[in-house]
């Protein structure tokens, strides 16, 4: 006779986007029971790959407690534009970032139902946003519903051929590690170390996480083959003002590469120096971070230097699913290839966050259930 299996954790999504931290919580055995978001260009992309009879379209403002379902954990990856180094730096006072006190609202609603673990995402420069006091401000919040944090940082670079450093705040409603230690580390920078160190008053712990394995990951691994007819290559006259912008020192990295006479990739991001937009590329086999592409400044492009030459096009939309971990299957085709982009710049990496799933918010969901358990019994 087979025993049942006893169920895995389950969790409500808060700013569930794409669906992409479904995915990751998915392949740790985390079933997504509700999830919100106000975007319906986003909403369209998860139902074309998750069942969204759960799925609530529309503000968190108008979220209440009362309607979220009992889980194990939430998650919340709030609006960066305001916390971003590429944003405004308004901080928690934004009208985009402050939204992450409606989570914290939506919460404390929910009463003795409120959720034993929570996860939330967001840019690396939270932890620096407005001197740290962003930080200190949500850690607060969530202290004030009993959560016991910890804050990591976690590159997705681990696991895909893409720089994106992002902050982790991982809560539980019982201490389920030791003492934060303030030391820096792989899963703690330099500046999260700090803050624990200047915020001792706060209800901070560290938890037992291991440093992640680093996966061989490579730019080749992830481009797109198209044809040289493609008419996605740039034409002649874009590529020569791409080159003509180039400074010296990009110029010489790209000849170095084509000494190799064979076929490699790089990207390449648009910037602005001394006033004068320019092309740089990237020295290393990885990309850097996605964005929300809105236009040329935060789109990248991939660059092919070949024997037969060197060539540019803007970076597609499958290349943008792959760099977040998202396999091929994923479907997109509901909207049209910026609104894609947009979405996947939006989104988090999906081993990453299916990494700390295993290795962190599984484990603290199982504890914190063995937890209520025994105080069941008594």
């Amino acid at each position: 006779m087979t025993l049942p299996r006893d169920p895995g954790p389950i969790a409500a999504e808060f700013f569930a986007g794409i669906g992409l931290v479904r995915a990751g919580l998915g392949r740790a055995g985390i079933d997504v029971v509700w999830a919100n978001d106000i975007e319906p260009v986003k909403h369209a992309v998860y139902a074309s790959n998750f069942d969204d009879a759960h799925y609530v379209l529309g503000d968190i403002r108008g979220v209440q407690g009362c309607s979220v379902p009992k889980v194990d954990i939430a998650t919340a990856s709030f609006p960066c534009v305001d916390l971003s180094l590429a944003g405004n730096r308004k901080g928690l006072d934004g009208e985009q970032s402050g939204l992450f006190f409606e989570f914290s609202r939506v919460l404390r609603e929910m009463g003795e139902r409120i959720p034993p673990v929570v996860m939330i995402e967001n840019v690396s420069s939270f932890v620096s946003s407005r001197g740290g006091e962003d930080l200190r401000v949500s850690i607060g919040e969530l202290n004030k519903s009993g959560y016991f944090c910890d804050v990591l940082t976690v590159d997705a670079s681990w696991f895909v051929p893409q720089s994106r450093p992002r902050l982790f705040i991982i809560g539980t409603l019982e201490p389920l590690g030791g003492e934060a230690s303030g030391m820096a580390g792989p899963l703690r920078s330099e500046s999260v170390a700090a803050f624990v160190r200047a915020n001792q008053d706060l209800m901070l712990q560290e938890l037992s996480v291991p440093i992640p394995l680093q996966a061989d990951r490579r730019l080749n691994d992830v481009v797109e083959r198209l044809d040289a007819s493609d008419e996605r290559w740039w034409d002649g006259k874009r590529f020569g003002k791409f080159m003509g912008s180039l400074s010296p020192l990009h110029q010489d990295r790209l000849a170095l590469l084509g000494q190799d006479r064979i076929t490699q990739w790089r990207t390449a991001y648009r910037r602005t120096r001394n006033g004068i937009p320019v092309w740089e590329i990237r020295s290393d086999d990885i990309s850097g971070c996605l964005r929300t592409a809105r236009g040329g400044f935060s789109r990248q492009a991939v660059v092919e230097i070949s024997p037969d030459g060197v060539r540019a096009r803007w970076m597609t939309p499958r290349e943008y699913a792959r760099l977040q971990g998202v396999p091929d299957g994923f479907d997109y085709s509901a909207v049209t290839d910026a609104q894609a982009l947009f979405g996947f710049g939006d989104a988090v990496c999906v081993p990453v966050i299916k990494w700390l799933a295993e290795h962190a918010l599984v484990p603290a969901a199982m504890a914190m259930g063995r937890q209520e358990a025994e105080k069941a019994a008594v």
